[in-house]
C-alpha cells in the first residue's frame, strides 16, 4: 500500500496539521550494495560481528601439507603467507571472510603469476554450462569492462542458499529486518535529538478557511526555518494573528527505544553466531559471561567456519596445482581454546589405559618408535 499523506481537522475552521501513515515499511533491498551500506557500513553490531569472525579465522596459524607424507608444501605455504604484493595472509583471509559474511559469497582468483586475489563479489558473475547443471566459467566486470575467468582459476566460497543454484545466502540477509529496525530506531532518536529532544506539535489556526494553500505552505516553511533543529532549540515562539502552538508530548517511555534496539541487536548477533557479550550489548558484559562467551564463540562459530575455509581451500589448491595437499590449522596456538586444551591434556595424562602413542594420536602428534610397548610406553 502507498504511503498516505492526510490532513485531519478536529474543527475545520480552527485546526489543520499533517499526518503521515506508513502502512507498508520499506525494507532494505537484498542487493549487495544496499546490504553492505545499510548493514555493514551503518550498523555497528554488524560491523562488530563481521570483524570478530573475520579476524578470528585470520588469526589461526596454518600450514599446507601433502596429504600422503604430511610434509609441509613449501611453495603453497609461502604463497599463502604472501598471497599478493599488497596483502599479507591476515588481511587476505579477513577480506575473504568479510565478503563471505556480507554477501554469502567469496571469490578467490589465482592469476598467471600465482598470486591470490579476493574479488569483489558484486563484480563476479557465474556462467553455467548449457544444461544449467555445472559452472562453466566466471565473468568479472569492472569499469564497463568484462573479463572471462576460467573455472579452475576461481575458488567460489558460498553458504547454502535454498533459492539459488549458483550464489550463496548471507547472514546479513537473514538479519536484514533486524538491521532495518535498529537503523530506523537510531534515525528516530537522532531526529528527536535534532529537534531539541521534543516531538513535533500542531499549529492551531483560527479561521483556517481564510488561508490560501500558498499561505499555508509559507507558514509551514517559516515555522520550520525558525524553530526546527538543534540550533533553534529553546527559542521562544512568538505567534500572532490567531495562531496557537500545541505540544504533542511523548512520555519518556515512548522515547525509550533501548529495549527495542537491544532486541534487534540480539537478533543480529544470533544471525552471525556471535554471543551478545562479545558485541557489547547492555546486560551481557560480566567477566565470567565474557570469558565463557568467548570460548563458545570460538567453538561454535570460529572453528566450524575455519574448518569450512580449510576444506574448500584444500580441495581447490589440490585441483589448481595438481597436487594432493591439505590446509592445516594449528588450533593449539589459539589462546581462547587454551583452557579446553589443558583439560584434554590433563585427562589424557591421567588415562593409564592408553599407550603413549594413543595419547599422541589423540593430541594430533605422530607416533614414536620408543613407545610401542606397554600401556605407558
Amino acid at each position: 500500500m502507498r504511503n498516505l499523506l492526510r490532513y485531519f481537522s478536529a474543527k475545520k475552521e480552527d485546526t489543520f496539521f499533517a499526518y503521515q501513515s506508513v502502512s507498508d515499511p520499506q525494507w532494505t533491498s537484498c542487493r549487495y550494495e544496499a546490504l553492505a551500506e545499510e548493514g555493514f557500513q551503518k550498523n555497528v553490531f554488524v560491523f562488530r560481528a563481521v570483524n570478530l569472525i573475520a579476524s578470528g579465522v585470520a588469526s589461526i596459524p596454518f600450514s599446507i601439507k601433502n596429504r600422503d607424507d604430511k610434509i609441509e608444501d613449501e611453495f603453497l605455504t609461502n604463497l599463502f603467507r604472501r598471497p599478493n604484493e599488497s596483502q599479507t595472509t591476515s588481511s587476505f583471509l579477513e577480506s575473504v571472510m568479510s565478503y563471505l559474511l556480507i554477501s554469502g559469497n567469496a571469490f578467490v582468483h589465482c592469476d598467471n603469476n600465482n598470486e591470490l586475489h579476493c574479488l569483489r563479489t558484486d563484480r563476479v558473475q557465474v556462467v553455467p554450462n548449457r544444461s544449467k547443471t555445472k559452472v562453466n566459467s566466471y565473468v568479472y566486470s569492472v569499469d564497463m569492462s568484462k573479463f572471462h575467468l576460467e573455472k579452475r582459476d576461481i575458488l567460489h566460497l558460498k553458504f547454502f542458499n535454498p533459492l539459488s543454484d549458483w550464489y550463496g545466502f548471507s547472514p546479513l540477509q537473514a538479519a536484514s529486518r533486524a538491521i532495518d529496525q535498529y537503523n530506523a530506531m537510531s534515525k528516530h532518536n537522532l531526529s528527536i535529538l535534532q529537534n531539541g529532544g521534543r516531538p513535533s506539535g500542531c499549529l492551531v489556526v483560527k479561521n483556517a478557511d481564510n488561508l490560501t494553500e500558498e499561505q499555508r505552505q509559507q507558514l509551514r516553511s517559516d515555522i520550520r526555518e525558525a524553530y526546527e533543529g538543534t540550533a533553534n532549540s529553546g527559542r521562544v515562539m512568538v505567534l500572532e494573528g490567531g495562531l496557537e502552538w500545541r505540544e504533542m508530548g511523548l512520555s519518556p517511555k515512548d522515547l525509550d527505544f533501548n529495549t527495542g534496539k537491544g532486541i534487534a541487536a540480539r537478533e543480529i548477533a544470533q544471525a552471525f553466531g556471535v554471543p551478545p557479550a562479545l558485541m557489547g550489548i547492555k546486560g551481557e558484559s560480566s567477566f565470567n559471561n565474557y570469558r565463557e562467551a568467548r570460548l563458545h564463540f570460538w567453538e561454535d562459530t570460529i572453528v566450524p567456519m575455519a574448518d569450512f575455509i580449510r576444506q574448500e581451500f584444500s580441495n581447490w589448491l589440490s585441483c589448481r596445482f595438481d597436487r594432493s595437499v591439505e590446509v592445516v590449522f594449528n588450533l593449539d596456538a589459539v589462546h581462547a581454546l587454551m583452557s579446553e586444551r589443558e583439560n584434554l591434556w590433563s585427562k589424557l595424562a591421567n588415562a593409564d589405559f592408553l599407550t603413549m602413542n594413543e595419547k599422541r594420536e589423540a593430541l594430533g602428534f605422530p607416533p614414536v618408535e620408543e613407545a610401542t610397548g606397554g600401556k605407558n610406553g
